[in-house]
């Protein structure tokens, strides 16, 4: 019986101290290349790193998850107590002997841990972040309040990781810190953008649409949100491998299907609602509604693209849906037919975020008309050089 403690807090100082190291590459590079630069400005590039090595994380995590290393390290923050797998060499050594292929070894244990330090060093960025916006409050046309509540969302999303940890991967709790890291990847490129349209140097004009398109665009938005959540349910609950054929399932257009089992939330990982091992046609249930809602945000996004194709300003934003569209639906044909490849795995999942990044970026970087233009505006835009 393992009597690891879940919580061991011993390690923390130097946890955080490694996170202060982390951090402090980015800041001590963007200090040199922008110590000239009004702090608007700064704080900006600043934002565009953090969002950066954000992405990066989410990316990595998806990486710890899919080489079953979440619980490479049984206890939280540290590993067995010790800042890093070098002091827990004897309790992962024990592990590793008592399970060869268990959860517990030195490589899951490293993955684990290089996660744990990455998110500790995008925790020192953003606050930081939110200490100089409050200094430079009265230099700034950016409310210091975008900074706190993003500050706020990464300790939310450090309380993810330590409850996928202590709660041993339970799928709610995974697919909810999978949600929680794209959230925090869409408020810091909605703070970078408004930094960048407050740059008084160069500022950003938000394009103009019809109001109809941008009603649509949310909508969009929000499909892709639900995609995104099955598609985190489906990786959690290790339901990719439940349909192996494409476009059929199990040589069938519509298999036998468990979705009361299926899309029963509050269960530990592998366990149906009664507590029995889940059932395969609940697994399948899982795949298949992803799949299905994936066709219809494929045709949505298309769509979306043609409109916003039409617009100058949105051009680029066109581009990457219709590219990143391509990236998902090749990345999750990999997936069902090469047998779940990790970097295709990944590759999906980063994707999604590419996704999130893009629509974040074209919401906020565009205003709807007036209702008696907005007849008129895509006409107009259409005309534009």
């Amino acid at each position: 019986m393992d009597t690891t403690p879940l919580y061991d807090l011993s390690p923390i100082f130097r946890l955080m101290l490694l996170g202060i190291l982390v951090a402090a590459g980015p800041l001590a590079w963007i200090w040199l290349r922008n110590r000239q630069a009004p702090v608007g400005r700064r704080l900006h590039v600043l934002t565009l790193v953090t969002l950066f090595l954000t992405f990066d994380l989410v990316l990595f995590g998806a990486f710890t998850r899919l080489t079953d290393s979440g619980l490479g390290c049984p206890d939280w923050p540290g590993c067995y107590g010790a800042a890093s797998p070098i002091g827990a060499r004897e309790d992962i050594h024990a592990a590793q002997t008592a399970m060869p292929t268990g959860p517990v070894t030195f490589s899951k244990a490293w993955i684990e841990m290089i996660h744990r330090y990455l998110a500790t060093g995008v925790g020192v960025l953003i606050l930081v972040l939110t200490a100089v916006s409050w200094m430079e409050r009265r230099r700034l046309s950016l409310s210091p309040w975008w900074p706190t509540f993003t500050l706020f969302w990464v300790c939310l999303q450090g309380a993810f990781g330590a409850w996928t940890v202590t709660l041993k991967l339970f799928p709610a709790i995974v697919t909810l810190h999978l949600l929680g890291g794209l959230v925090l990847l869409a408020l810091l490129r909605a703070q970078a953008l408004r930094y960048a349209q407050a740059d008084p140097l160069a500022p950003r004009v938000p394009a103009v649409l019809p109001s109809r398109t941008r009603w649509a665009m949310g909508l969009v938005f929000a499909l892709l949100w639900c995609q995104i959540a099955l598609g985190g349910w489906v990786s959690t609950n290790y339901a990719v491998l439940a349909c192996t054929d494409f476009p059929m399932c199990q040589g069938s257009w519509w298999p036998a299907m468990n979705f009361h089992e299926g899309f029963f939330l509050w269960r530990e990982l592998g366990e149906g609602r009664s507590g029995a091992s889940i059932p395969f046609d609940a697994l399948t249930a899982i795949h298949y509604v992803h799949r299905l809602t994936a066709y219809a945000v494929f045709a949505a996004l298309g769509w979306l693209a043609w409109r916003l194709w039409s617009l100058p300003a949105l051009r680029s934003a066109a581009r990457w849906i219709v590219a990143l569209a391509l990236w998902q639906l090749l990345t999750g044909l990999s997936n069902v037919l090469l047998d779940w490849p990790l970097l295709g795995a990944v590759g999906h999942t980063g994707g999604a975020a590419g996704l999130v990044l893009v629509l974040t970026g074209a919401l906020l970087s565009t205003r709807s008309a007036p209702a008696t233009a907005g007849a008129n505006t895509l006409h107009v835009s259409r005309l534009s050089p």
